[in-house]
């Protein structure tokens, strides 16, 4: 592998290098500009824009910017042909995570976190940012004139990273959600914050989830998996007793499995899988269903179209959703990172972890699925989409579901603060990388 990078690294005459790494950087250094309008608008000593606005733009990228990105360039590219081929793009998002999960193990016993912060530091690690900034990143790096993805670099770039959102929302929304429960063991200490937290809830609780404090229910803020597994019988009060549950005495041997299914109901039903279905999921679902239906999709797709013109309204909506997504980072980072408990050898554990290992086993991994012809062939943006899957910083969503659950809301927002700045760095270091591997593949 080492041997490989540095083949890359070389590839080129000495005079044209020079010109290579510009154009790899440049995409970042575009976004890296807007980022700094939005730090400059937003940062305390100037006030030009308040927080209030930033939140009401979040809330008009999530509802109506991302979804009409995610529809006009995924149903123009999907077909029932490309929806079998792009089967990997999904799988590739499991891999990524599987992989942090296993980093983010290896973080928790080489850095030794406190304890009530375990569960948070495997999650920082394994879950990156699969929406908003990759978006950002295709659409920056299309806008180049040297780039090597063809004439449909966006529209192509925009449908890979569409066709894989809905997996890590299915996580985020199941698993994500119970794995950041408050810890048991120092429930009261979380909820001494709560108070604190929600009288200054960060932007980055808004960023990618607007209206997160209407979405709190009775047991988002308490341990309820463990409450319910380590009991005896559930003692959660909308639920019913087991015991109550069965007519005819039977032996305890029996009991058993009924307990753990109960149990495991209980969790289901306060899973929060209604949120699934936000703006952008639906979005994709709609551009699916339309893109690979011929007749339908020649009648709202092309310039003779009948409904081209509610297309092209929709384009141009989608034209404000890169700026806008880099001016309310711009607005996060202006804040500051937050006072954390979590330790500074945690942190950079994580970001080590997270921005400099992950891509690095990314790059195996996609060398071997190119070597068993599971690739687009000749298709550089999809092998560039699943190599990014594995480059980004941790979600800026978790941050979110760290305050609707109210456990590790000031960590997360300080380790997404210093990873988005940091990213900086390392993403165009490995961007360079990618863009010299696509002669091997």
């Amino acid at each position: 592998m080492l041997r490989l990078l540095s083949e890359a690294a070389n590839i080129g005459n000495t005079n044209s290098a020079p010109q290579g790494l510009i154009s790899t950087v440049l995409p970042l250094l575009k976004l890296l500009s807007l980022a700094l309008f939005g730090l400059v608008l937003a940062h305390k000593k100037t006030q030009i824009v308040p927080k209030e606005t930033f939140k009401l733009l979040s809330k008009l990228v999530f509802a109506l910017f991302l979804p009409c990105l995610i529809f006009t360039h995924l149903g123009q590219s999907i077909t029932i042909d490309n929806f079998v081929h792009w089967w990997f793009i999904p799988v590739n998002v499991l891999l990524s995570t599987i992989v942090g999960f296993v980093l983010g193990v290896l973080v928790v016993i080489i850095c030794r976190p406190p304890q009530e912060f375990t569960r948070f530091t495997i999650i920082m690690t394994a879950f990156g940012n699969t929406g908003n900034l990759p978006f950002a990143i295709v659409g920056s790096i299309c806008h180049s004139m040297d780039h090597p993805f063809g004439p449909d670099c966006k529209r192509n770039g925009v449908a890979y990273v569409s066709f894989a959102q809905w997996v890590a929302v299915i996580l985020v929304y199941t698993l994500v959600y119970h794995m950041m429960e408050p810890p048991i063991e120092y429930y009261e200490v979380v909820d001494e914050k709560e108070e604190e937290d929600e009288a200054c809830r960060p932007l980055l609780v808004e960023a990618e989830w607007p209206g997160i404090e209407d979405k709190e229910t009775e047991h988002s803020k308490t341990p309820l998996v463990a409450r319910i597994f380590m009991s005896s019988n559930l003692s959660i009060s909308n639920a019913p007793d087991i015991e109550d549950a069965v007519d005819n005495p039977e032996p305890i041997r029996c009991l058993a499995a009924p307990k753990v299914v109960k149990k495991m109901k209980t969790v289901a039903e306060q899973t929060p899988v209604q949120y699934i279905l936000q703006p952008p999921t639906i979005a994709s679902l709609f551009a699916i269903l339309v893109g690979m239906v011929p007749h339908v999709k020649e009648f709202v797709f092309g310039y003779d179209a009948p409904l081209s013109f509610i297309t092209d309204s929709l384009e141009i909506l989608a034209g404000a959703m890169v700026p806008s997504v880099m001016l309310i980072l711009g607005g996060m980072l202006a804040e500051g990172p937050n006072d954390s408990k979590l330790g500074l050898r945690t942190m950079i554990g994580i970001s080590i972890a997270r921005l400099l290992v992950l891509p690095l086993l990314g790059i195996g991994v996609v060398m071997l699925v190119n070597k068993m012809n599971f690739l687009v062939e000749g298709d550089h943006m999809y092998t560039f989409v699943l190599l990014l899957q594995y480059t980004t910083p941790s979600a800026i969503l978790l941050g979110a579901i760290a305050s609707l659950r109210g456990y590790a809301v000031s960590e997360a927002s300080a380790l997404i603060f210093w990873q988005h700045l940091l990213a900086l760095f390392s993403l165009s270091l490995y961007i360079v990388v990618y863009f010299k591997l696509f002669s091997f593949l």
